[in-house]
């Protein structure tokens, strides 16, 4: 379907021909028709699929319709970290090319000159406000916020941000918005506390559903079966076999990042890191160093999954397995961009052989497992989910078994003993059995 065939206004068709739009895809094709029409929406699509577009088109083209205030905010987009509100800024820039449609990006990590900014921009009413939910509270808490005119809220990755303890802040914001509004939600995932947002906020939704796409036919996936503290040596003969530029490995938490980071710089490796602990500054120097190729591999948590738009990686290394499949894509999504070639590989330990299992059944065929190299060590093998699931049977059986037959014949008949015996000594101080009349003959006294 192209854009066109939707009732978009010229302006922003014109802006779509500049930059070369003109097929939708799926996101696109399922939302833009509802939103134009007024409708809430909760969508669940994965990064990448188009979706700022899919909602940013249609609010440009009704705004620059006309019958929304001047010189106040009619829409607010809340998102999850700074990259991606600058992401979506600089979106708005091009689809915005010929339309009187002001933006403004809110987000933390910079200097009192760039804070001032943001407060002038909110004060004037910028037609649309990109924000992270802290920051955007920050600017209301001072009293110069008017969010009263608002006709589009829109939480984009509303997983993550409620995975990194936006919800108290979101509902709070929503609470000084029109009730009178349109809401719109887009997430990668589902879950529960998705859905229970969704029903404190949206009214009758219209729900899109995007299923998430397989990786790319030119990412090249692989696993190595090792060891956790084999790790470590596996990574860096990776980074010897295949590249040791442009490369990004995941690491589950923080603190892996920031060891791992540490231990590749001692080997000499011109390494970054990438986690939610360092401030906008640092986080803005890594990556224009990585980009520029100062810094050859950059390790990072899941930050770095989705929102970075960095189209020469060679390699994606999983240094833990991902928790879900759909992050396990995001990932590996960070290689093969534009049309290129790429290599993905996962290090699998034995407690992450279930989880990886579930990514392979999630793929639909199983990863292509590597051999290492005798010097790295034993590897361990693979055991597929549904061999883990029978064996694992079998172990609880043996042990229930073994725990009714471990004790010796002599064993139960001990245990009658001590049992009898007990008996015995119960009977030796309760009255009752010492003399049978012993109750009667209270009574008579009395």
């Amino acid at each position: 379907m192209k854009f066109d065939e939707f009732d978009l206004g010229y302006d922003v068709l014109d802006a779509l021909d500049a930059m070369q739009f003109e097929e939708c895809t799926p996101i696109q094709e399922q939302a833009i028709g509802p939103i134009l029409n007024g409708d809430d929406m909760i969508a669940c699509a994965q990064t990448g699929t188009g979706k700022t577009a899919a909602y940013l088109l249609p609010i440009i083209s009704l705004i620059n319709d006309g019958g929304y205030p001047e010189d106040a905010v009619n829409c607010v987009v809340m998102v999850p970290t700074h990259e991606l509100a600058q992401q979506i800024d600089r979106q708005m820039e091009g689809f915005s090319y010929f339309v009187p449609v002001t933006s403004l990006a809110i987000h933390g990590g910079n200097d009192g000159k760039e804070f001032a900014r943001q407060q002038r921009g909110l004060k004037m009413g910028a037609d649309i406000v990109i924000a992270t939910p802290g920051r955007l509270l920050a600017h209301m808490k001072m009293g110069y916020v008017d969010l009263s005119k608002v006709s589009f809220f829109v939480l984009d990755e509303a997983d993550r941000m409620l995975d990194m303890g936006f919800s108290d802040d979101i509902l709070q914001i929503a609470k000084q918005l029109p009730s009178e509004r349109q809401t719109l939600l887009f997430s990668a995932t589902m879950p529960p506390k998705i859905q229970r947002l969704a029903r404190t906020i949206l009214n009758n939704p219209v729900e899109v559903k995007i299923a998430v796409s397989k990786p790319s036919d030119n990412i090249d996936q692989s696993a190595i079966v090792c060891h956790e503290v084999q790790k470590p040596a596996v990574l860096k003969y990776l980074f010897k076999t295949y590249h040791s530029k442009r490369v990004i490995v995941f690491a589950a938490s923080k603190l892996n990042v920031k060891e791992l980071t540490r231990e590749l710089k001692r080997s000499g490796w011109k390494t970054g890191e990438m986690h939610s602990d360092l401030d906008q500054a640092d986080r803005e120097k890594v990556m224009l160093d990585f980009k520029a190729g100062r810094i050859d591999i950059l390790v990072a948590t899941d930050i770095v999954a989705r929102g970075i738009d960095i189209d020469d990686i060679s390699m994606v290394v999983n240094y833990d397995v991902p928790r879900e499949a759909e992050d396990y894509v995001h990932r590996i999504g960070r290689t093969a961009r534009a049309g290129t070639d790429g290599k993905a590989v996962t290090l699998v330990a034995g407690r992450d052989q279930q989880r990886f299992g579930m990514i392979e059944d999630f793929l639909g065929n199983e990863v292509r497992k590597e051999t290492l190299p005798a010097e790295l060590g034993e590897q361990p093998a693979y055991q597929p989910k549904s061999e883990r699931k029978q064996s694992g049977r079998n172990r609880r059986k043996q042990t229930y078994r073994g725990k009714r037959n471990h004790r010796p014949a002599s064993h139960h008949k001990d245990t009658a003993d001590k049992d009898n015996q007990k008996s015995k000594q119960k009977r030796a101080h309760n009255p009752r059995h010492t003399n049978p009349n012993a109750e009667n003959t209270d009574k008579s006294k009395h």
